[in-house]
């Protein structure tokens, strides 16, 4: 999206009227980030228990449904309006002055770019359940989606697309390093902190209950992701082609990285790892996308592998309970990614700017200050935001509840059955059936 608002303004000021071309690629590309967020809640359902499978997927349904809403009625003027440095005005607010005409500077109708936008923030906020899944209230997480989306990712996405500090600073972030990646992943690390670790965190082994999942997820985000980065340049024009090549090339790499350490680590690659990689690797290139050859995108694939593997393996050794590491493979990830445009970006492949290492040192101090400034105001921001939603009312469920399995208590319905299928079931009935099952089997033989 930088390189078309930014720099193709000229360009694209010399044809007023809507391209039949653009407007359907948008509209796919608008499809395919839809499907990212069921993907990504089939993703993290596969690693959680399979008592908290469901809620999980909802989690990630539930913000399609309320920051959808909340895009329209707010974030979406909140990110793009005009506004300040800081943040946009309200100019459009329930798209008051929006129309069926193109955006100014674009050949697409506003209607398939605002969509295209709310698909991102949509992604964004389903992102953090990752570390709160298996003791978040379902309530209280649709409420904090709500209010992160206009409070936290609004004002970063109008930092970088929407003429804000760090776009007229020339800042490079072509799908979402600084609004998507370090937004969710140094705003899941905060949530984990004020939600607290889950009641059998460091006392008993809590595994994946579904790698299949897991895999099938990762993969979908992956073909998804095409969408996210080349549908970034705004047009079938200009960066998507070497976008889309980029999108392919990273995970590619990352995922070859990551079997490689976990064969020398254990002599086996597992498919948890594989998941896991194709993320890190789609996160990676995701501000760099269009910015960077694609042999640079190769590097940056092989490179991001390092840092997100390393935090992954060392941070269950410690008390902090970001459950399915959000950090590292979005903060982190997202976080490497802006710095190596700072050093690799090339004005020959992009048509917007140099690195350090083609002649332009000055991108990498931009970059470093993006860097800085996103992670610094996502934490903070959410931080403070969780913990006055938690003075107003309960973000947590009971700890009788977390034990039951959050499908049970917040649902009342269980992902797998042993009979023809689901059923809704009262949280104490369950309860009184559970202990009705455990007082049999302890009644004495008779004879």
């Amino acid at each position: 999206m930088h390189d078309l608002i930014s720099i193709s303004l000229p360009l694209a000021a010399a044809k007023s009227s809507i391209d039949s071309g653009d407007t359907a690629w948008m509209m796919v590309a608008t499809a395919l980030v839809l499907m990212m967020t069921p993907a990504l809640g089939l993703f993290y359902a596969g690693l959680v228990r399979s008592k908290n499978a469901l809620n999980t997927f909802m989690m990630s349904l539930g913000a399609m449904a309320v920051v959808s809403i909340t895009w329209v009625a707010i974030g979406y003027s909140l990110a793009f309006g005009k506004g300040n440095g800081f943040i946009g005005d309200l100019h459009n607010v329930f798209l008051r002055n929006v129309t069926n005409g193109p955006r100014a500077g674009l050949h697409i109708p506003e209607l398939v770019f605002v969509c295209f936008q709310a698909s991102f923030c949509i992604i964004t906020a389903a992102l953090i359940s990752g570390a709160v899944v298996e003791r978040m209230r379902f309530g209280a997480f649709l409420l904090f989606t709500v209010l992160w989306s206009c409070l936290i990712y609004a004002p970063m996405a109008h930092w970088v697309w929407g003429g804000g500090w760090l776009q007229q600073r020339h800042v490079m972030d072509f799908a979402g390093g600084v609004p998507v990646e370090m937004a969710s992943g140094f705003s899941a690390l905060a949530a984990a902190l004020v939600v607290g670790a889950r009641k059998d965190f460091g006392r008993q082994a809590i595994l994946p209950h579904n790698g299949v999942y897991a895999l099938l997820g990762a993969s979908l985000l992956w073909f998804g992701w095409f969408g996210f980065n080349a549908g970034s340049a705004l047009t079938t024009g200009a960066q998507a082609p070497l976008a889309f090549t980029n999108t392919l090339l990273a995970p590619a790499a990352t995922l070859s990285i990551w079997m490689l350490i976990d064969y020398l680590r254990g002599r086996k690659a597992t498919a948890i790892g594989a998941a896991t990689a194709i993320v890190v690797g789609a996160v990676g290139i995701t501000p760099a996308a269009g910015f960077v050859s694609p042999m640079s995108a190769v590097l940056l694939g092989a490179l991001v592998a390092l840092p997100a593997y390393t935090l992954i393996v060392w941070r269950p050794r410690t008390r902090l309970d970001e459950t399915l590491d959000v950090l590292a493979a979005h903060g982190l990830a997202g976080f490497t990614g802006i710095l190596f445009i700072g050093f690799f970006a090339q004005a020959s492949w992009n048509l917007t700017g140099n690195g350090l290492l083609f002649g332009s040192p000055i991108q990498l101090g931009r970059q470093a200050l993006a860097a800085a400034a996103a992670p610094a105001y996502a934490f903070c921001g959410t931080f403070l935001l969780l913990k006055l939603m938690s003075l107003v009312a309960r973000i947590r469920v009971h700890e009788r509840d977390e034990g039951q399995g959050l499908d049970v208590s917040q649902h009342g319905e269980q992902a797998y059955t042993h009979g023809e299928g689901a059923i809704l079931l009262h949280p104490e009935h369950v309860f009184e059936l559970d202990h009705m099952e455990t007082a049999k089997y302890s009644l004495p033989k008779s004879g």
